[in-house]
């Protein structure tokens, strides 16, 4: 059902397939294939895939870790309301991973994502 879909271009079809090879739900696992089904849902704007895109990077899971590239898919997401990716963007400024280190910023991110309920927020 989800690769119909993901043929035909819809972003949440990719995101779900992202996971169910994250998950190895269905279909072998492979972090390498998570990432590429991810990174198409986040490259048409699905806010949910630029957190898991972010997460890939961060860990250097299916893709070759990066700091600076986890932040700049956590930022998108984090722009458009994702709490979980507002709450990672915000742990990343104050580590300074990917981006210059800010406790101010860090604050900025973490109180968005609590505003919006996230407890790690």
């Amino acid at each position: 059902m989800y690769r119909k879909a993901a043929d035909q271009g819809f972003a949440k079809a990719h995101d779900s397939l992202g996971t169910l090879y994250l998950e190895g739900r269905g279909v072998g696992q492979s972090n390498l294939e998570a990432a590429q089904w991810y990174k198409k849902a986040a490259d048409q704007g699905h806010a949910e895939a630029q957190y898991s895109l972010g997460t890939r990077f961060l860990l250097g899971e299916g893709v070759a870790q990066s700091y600076s590239e986890a932040a700049r898919w956590y930022r998108k997401g984090a722009e458009q309301g994702n709490a979980d990716a507002q709450c990672n963007l915000g742990y990343l400024f104050k580590e300074g991973w990917g981006v210059e280190q800010s406790d101010i910023e860090a604050f900025r991110w973490w109180k968005k994502a609590a505003d919006q309920g996230d407890a790690d927020g």
